[in-house]
């Protein structure tokens, strides 16, 4: 990293740190903490879909499992949802493993529809054993700061600093290089000895991992989670996907300028448009797709405006485990 990388990530930090208290309107706070949660939720979706290659439209699973940890510890134990932090990024690995060494023998649109299906299924089962989940009513727990958002600022800030950081850290190692051989071509990186499965795994433990930590800090943020909120496949699956298409996928930077732009244009829309707000993204989606199809960090890149941290990865590895 040089220097002037340095110095511009230091400012960045002093920044963010002073953001809380520089704000005064407790709803610019609450936009600024969601748009920190969907940077995470991009970043770990890019990791497994931007550069490895695949695809996935059930990050919603891991989210909702994330959420759920933490409210069936209050709901049931009378827990305080705060340790789902802990145990929500456990559950959603726990669950992601075994679908991952079974999906990841899939290719292209069958893995894709595959973690879609499984996605629905978890909505299904939390919609329908009531017992356990409550159904459709939810889960409601109390917040342990009413009315104050600079400690969920913080918290939320920590994990969205170690989700890039953790990127940042794989894409420049052994596993970045082998993410980006089978993102390009798998058959020859299996021919390079590369083992694609093994290696794909790794990708979605942390992917999972971080996923399912947000989903455990949204049900602490809000104190109340039900199926169709935290397993909605458009609500939450497709909109990560759509974040990281915009920003550009394949990039540091390109997920988390995605997740900025959709959070902030969508509150900016929501109120003067209501429900026609959706039209008018999806139709900003629709030409960034058609004009930037490699997200606008990603074209940015590629004509040379853009160095160091940003810039999309080439792959170059020498094959071998």
């Amino acid at each position: 990293m040089t220097k002037r990388n340095k110095l511009s990530l230091t400012v960045v930090a002093i920044v963010l740190l002073a953001l809380p208290w520089m704000i005064q309107a407790s709803y610019y706070k609450d936009i600024i903490i969601m748009t920190l949660m969907w940077i995470t939720l991009a970043s770990s979706w890019n990791l497994l879909g931007g550069y490895a290659g695949q695809v996935s439209l059930g990050h919603t699973l891991f989210f909702g499992v994330g959420a759920y940890s933490a409210g069936l510890m209050a709901h049931h134990f009378g827990v305080s949802p705060w340790w789902g932090l802990l145990l929500g990024p456990v559950m959603a690995v726990i669950i992601g493993t075994p679908i991952g060494l079974i999906c990841f023998r899939l290719r292209g649109p069958y893995f894709t529809l595959s973690l879609l299906a499984l996605g629905e299924i978890f909505r299904l089962v939390a919609l329908n054993w009531e017992s356990l989940t409550n159904g459709a009513v939810g889960i409601l727990t109390m917040r342990t700061w009413p009315g104050v958002k600079e400690p969920y600022y913080y918290i939320m800030l920590a994990i969205t600093a170690l989700c890039i950081y953790t990127c940042y850290r794989l894409m420049r190692s052994k596993f970045g290089y082998y993410f980006l051989a089978i993102r390009e071509d798998q058959d020859a990186a299996e021919g390079l000895g590369i083992p694609t499965t093994k290696y794909k795994l790794y990708a979605l433990i942390p992917s999972a991992l971080f996923t399912g930590l947000a989903g455990a800090f949204y049900m602490n943020y809000h104190g109340f989670i039900e199926p169709d909120i935290v397993f909605g496949l458009i609500h939450i699956s497709v909109m990560i996907v759509l974040c990281v298409m915009m920003g550009g996928a394949g990039t540091l930077g390109g997920p988390a300028l995605g997740a900025v732009i959709y959070y902030v244009l969508n509150e900016l829309l929501r109120v003067p448009l209501g429900a026609a707000s959706r039209l008018v993204f999806g139709v900003i989606v629709c030409l960034v797709i058609m004009f930037l199809p490699n997200g606008i960090v990603g074209e940015m890149s590629r004509s040379g405006r853009l160095r160091g941290l940003f810039r999309r990865r080439k792959p170059s590895y020498t094959g071998g485990e």
